[in-house]
């Protein structure tokens, strides 16, 4: 990982947030982990959440422990418009953004993400 790459994932959640918004946007492209039974999940003390990260490589560092055997998976932003947007909101299942592995990212409906996807995307 780059010097540059630590400070980012360092930084407080609410940094790590746009930065994601903004990379993602850029690129097309928001990553998860996944293993043999699909798209990794987290509990947090309220919620069940879907981790995601701007990037292969800060998906890649946050598997380790417990989840390294995970593997990062791209999801082009149009089909997570399209499919995740609404199947996690049905599902009543949570985003946790950009987590790293001291904590466990700011905590956003799916339905907020897009929101501010779309709006971050406008600009």
């Amino acid at each position: 990982m780059t010097t540059d790459s630590s400070q980012i994932k360092n930084q407080p959640q609410e940094k790590r947030y746009h930065y994601l918004l903004k990379h993602v946007v850029a690129n097309q492209d928001i990553w998860i982990l996944t293993d043999e039974h699909g798209c990794v999940m987290l509990n947090t003390e309220d919620e069940d959440c879907v981790p995601v990260w701007p990037s292969k490589e800060f998906a890649d560092d946050w598997a380790t422990g417990d989840w390294a055997h995970c593997k990062p998976q791209a999801i082009p932003l149009s089909i997570w418009h399209e499919r995740w947007t609404d199947g996690l909101a049905d599902d009543d299942v949570s985003i946790a953004v950009f987590p790293n592995p001291d904590e466990d990212g700011l905590v956003i409906s799916p339905d907020e993400f897009d929101y501010e996807l779309t709006h971050v995307r406008q600009k």
